[in-house]
């Protein structure tokens, strides 16, 4: 046996116990699914047994079951249907403009130079801060609510799209340009398709981003909400309703990302390329 073939058998032995390794490994990603009902189960016997204090940390199925009294009675409906309109008609609100601010100012270096340092010294800002100026402007009505959705969504859609007009290859516009596109021409069919991906990405931040800042909010100028549900239940000493508000929350969340990353497959096939 020559040297090369003894080269050959070694790299081939070395693949067959890596392929091996990762037969022996396998079995762990099987069990991955079943790690959160594996949390409950200890949370379960910890907080029956008073290992933790059940008054902070009530057993999951009392939680499940104050859960299912909340459904039954339509106050959790109640609810969810509060925040989830805020954060639908705040993003909306918030998302529109940021799109459109972030290709022109993608575009255009004059709107870039003049504007882009005024929007990133207003980033830093603490969204939630603003909200007591948010509402001697409008009160406490939903209008209040809307705007702090709005205004906390603008900022991670508009660096995105801006972001991702940057990163267009300039020699996509030089080709629109030299085929006689128009300004808004090369916005549309090649700024706008190039920042796709981008833009998506700030809807999955700013989605989540939208169900923190109305909870916040909720806590303190909201006589319904989510948030409302939390706060409350926390003033009357009520834990179990509160972690059902807790999760609800987590749970719309998660579902609007799971909605945004369909609709990116479905219209962006070309992001994961």
């Amino acid at each position: 046996m020559t040297s090369t073939e003894k080269d050959l058998a070694a790299v081939r032995e070395r693949v067959k116990e890596a392929t091996r390794r990762r037969g022996r490994g396998s079995w762990l990603w099987k069990l991955s699914p079943f790690s959160p009902i594996l949390l409950l189960v200890v949370w379960e016997g910890a907080s029956r047994s008073g290992m933790i204090d059940a008054r902070f940390f009530p057993p999951p199925t009392t939680i499940i079951g104050t859960f299912g009294d909340m459904i039954s009675s339509g106050d959790l409906w109640g609810d969810s249907q509060a925040t989830l309109t805020r954060v639908f008609i705040g993003f909306l609100i918030g998302a529109v403009p940021a799109v459109l601010l972030g290709i022109a100012l993608g575009s255009v270096r004059v709107l870039r130079a003049i504007f882009g340092p005024i929007i990133t010294s207003l980033l830093p800002v603490p969204k939630v801060a603003i909200f007591p100026l948010l509402i001697l402007i409008f009160g406490l009505g939903e209008m209040s609510k809307y705007a702090i959705v709005a205004i906390g969504v603008f900022f991670y859609i508009f660096f995105n799209t801006m972001s991702g007009v940057l990163q267009t290859p300039p020699v996509y516009l030089d080709v629109a340009t030299a085929n006689g596109a128009s300004a808004l021409q090369r916005w549309l069919t090649v700024a706008l398709p190039s920042a796709l991906p981008n833009i998506f990405t700030g809807l999955r931040l700013s989605i989540a981003g939208a169900f923190v800042i109305i909870a916040a909010a909720e806590f303190v100028g909201a006589e319904k909400g989510l948030g409302f549900l939390v706060w409350s239940s926390w003033s009357t000493f009520a834990v179990a309703k509160m972690y059902v508000g807790i999760i609800t929350i987590s749970v719309y969340g998660y579902v609007a990302a799971l909605l945004v990353g369909f609709l990116e497959r479905r219209f962006v096939p070309w992001s994961k390329q």
